[in-house]
């Protein structure tokens, strides 16, 4: 009777929570009748427009840009100039929530603000060839930014992946790509910062000037400490082709696959030089499950090169989507091809990296990649826009989009963590330096890294590794139960005790103690009272809190902490 009523017991608890559908569920599930018949049109719309504008940009010489740059900063100081402080509230931009490709939702824009139009600011002031700088205002996105370039054999160092990310969010949130393992995240490749305070006052930040405390606070602060107008990044050279390898993995667990990521970036002579020949400057590895992956990794090549070999312009509408076109390499064995290089640079873009499937099911197929590809991807703005509330929170509570940064040496448990909590796959695995800086900054190293020497560090950087996890949870997909605000918490619980990072553009279940617990805001605070950011501009802590903010609330907020602090 005992072992009955145990195996009983045991069946009970194995056996998931069926959730039953609700009428959002069908809202979802036929949600891409309104993208396919109004975000698609729509999006080629913006598209055509935003392009007409950078021809009429392209058009005006270096000169005349700085001139109209340096126009609109004296509109944004006259406009700050007339903000009653005791009346309209704190400083933010203009820009519409929906406009962001952030998951969060900028509810504190609901909250009464005096904003900023910062519209303007969408141009490329400046590409230096003798100094390798090209100077970009913060709207700049990174198509525009390969567009003008890649063709003169030039790229900025780290290029996130999708088209429409932009220089001010890739700084002020996070932002890294397949060359970071070398280069750090993104904000690492910036030498200069125009900022304007709320005093109205422009200061450009360097990290040898006087400015220095401020340009080591201002990556991951949100637009807090004030409004970014300009940034200065490095140039590297570049060729005409990337040589990419495919190498599948097929192992027993997670932990195998980890052992092979890890092998295919760091041998183990990789030290304090980037010199060193084994050392290949693009990698990424793409988990499709917890036994099979595919790592990538690959090398520039020059027109010369990749003559007369295979070469996949991976680029073209019909093409199928670059995760799906890596996983053959499961079934063809390891293999290897020569991708354009501005077409490696966006490889995810078509699909935003396996989202899409979720959105239209059928738009992976080859008969529409054939007739229609050429209209991917939608805008996630528009996306965004479209959104009912009801939606919104389905995907909080029923999806994961949330990029985890780890120390490389504690990804096998993260990728075994995440599998039990969330079973999300595809797993995009993104390696990339974390620098030890003067300052200690907001996101920083483990403490004595530099002693350890794990496989990966040097003495001045710590290696990490993103976990990308896109996608409904295996639970989700089965008609499961799911807790998505559960889950989150329960990773940034991990993450806190393991020295990793979340990123800011997703939504986030932090409270203020645990959100200071895994960031330091030592130098953040520094700043925020040194330059006069207390009571003009929002604390990142309450910019980034999920969930809608009233003005009152807004008002006891900043009142609490201009006393705390």
């Amino acid at each position: 009777m005992f072992v009955k009523l145990r195996a009983m017991t045991t069946s009970s608890v194995a056996v998931p929570m069926k959730r039953k559908k609700v009428w959002v569920d069908y809202l979802v599930q036929f949600r891409w009748i309104l993208i396919f018949f109004l975000v698609l049109p729509m999006s080629l719309t913006l598209q055509f427009l935003d392009y007409l504008r950078q021809v009429r940009s392209k058009r005006k010489s270096y000169k005349q840009r700085q001139i109209n740059h340096d126009e609109n900063i004296i509109k944004v100081i006259k406009r700050l100039k007339k903000r009653n402080p005791s009346k309209d509230g704190l400083i933010c931009t203009g820009r519409n929530p929906w406009v962001t490709v952030g998951m969060r939702n900028l509810d504190y824009k609901r909250a009464r603000h005096f904003q900023v139009d910062l519209s303007a600011f969408s141009n490329i002031l400046q590409i230096d060839q003798q100094e390798m700088i090209i100077k970009c205002e913060p709207l700049v996105n990174m198509g525009q930014i390969t567009r003008a370039t890649v063709p003169l054999n030039l790229a900025i160092p780290v290029i996130p992946e999708l088209d429409d990310l932009t220089v001010g969010g890739l700084i002020n949130g996070s932002g890294l790509e397949g060359s970071s393992h070398i280069y750090g995240l993104f904000a690492d490749t910036v030498v200069a910062y125009e900022i304007v305070l709320a005093n109205g006052q422009v200061v450009r930040a360097t990290k040898d000037n006087e400015y220095c405390d401020l340009f080591y606070a201002i990556p991951w602060s949100q637009g807090t400490l004030g409004l970014l107008t300009c940034a200065e990044i490095k140039l590297v050279k570049i060729k005409e082709y990337i040589k990419l390898r495919y190498k599948p993995v097929k192992g027993n667990n997670l932990k195998d696959v980890t052992k092979e990521y890890i092998d295919s970036f760091v041998p183990d002579k990789f030290g304090d030089g980037d010199e060193n020949d084994d050392v290949v400057e693009f990698v990424e590895t793409l988990i499709y499950n917890p036994r099979e992956a595919v790592c990538m990794t690959g090398n520039f090549a020059s027109r010369e090169e990749a003559k007369g070999k295979v070469v996949n312009r991976i680029g073209w509408w019909f093409k199928p989507w670059f995760y799906q076109h890596a996983q053959t390499a499961l079934i063809r064995g390891e293999f290897e091809e020569y991708i354009p290089t501005r077409e490696y640079y966006h490889r995810h873009t078509r699909s935003y990296f396996w989202e899409l499937k979720l959105l239209l099911p059928f738009a992976d197929q080859w008969w529409f990649r054939f007739l229609l590809g050429w209209s991917m991807p939608p805008k996630i703005s528009l996306l965004k826009a479209t959104q009912v509330e009801s939606i919104r929170n389905y995907y909080h509570d029923m999806h994961v989009l949330q990029d985890f940064l780890v120390p490389l040496y504690k990804v096998s448990d993260a990728l075994e963590w995440a599998h039990r909590e969330m079973e999300v796959y595809p797993i995009w695995l993104c390696p990339h330096r974390l620098y030890k800086h003067p300052y200690k900054t907001m996101v920083y190293p483990e403490p004595g890294f530099e002693q350890e020497r794990r496989r990966g560090d040097t003495t001045y950087a710590q290696m990490y590794t993103d976990v990308g996890l896109y996608y409904a949870p295996g639970s989700v997909l089965r008609g499961e139960s799911f807790d998505g605000s559960r889950a989150v918490s329960r990773a940034e619980k991990w993450l806190i005790e393991n020295h990793g990072f979340e990123t800011q553009y997703a939504v986030s279940e932090l409270s203020e103690k645990d959100f200071w617990m895994m960031f330091d805001g030592e130098l953040y605070e520094k700043c925020r009272r040194k330059y006069g950011c207390v009571g003009n501009f929002m604390n990142i802590y309450y910019k980034s809190k999920k969930g809608q903010k009233t003005e009152k609330e807004v008002q006891e907020a900043e009142k609490a902490y201009a006393e705390l602090n």
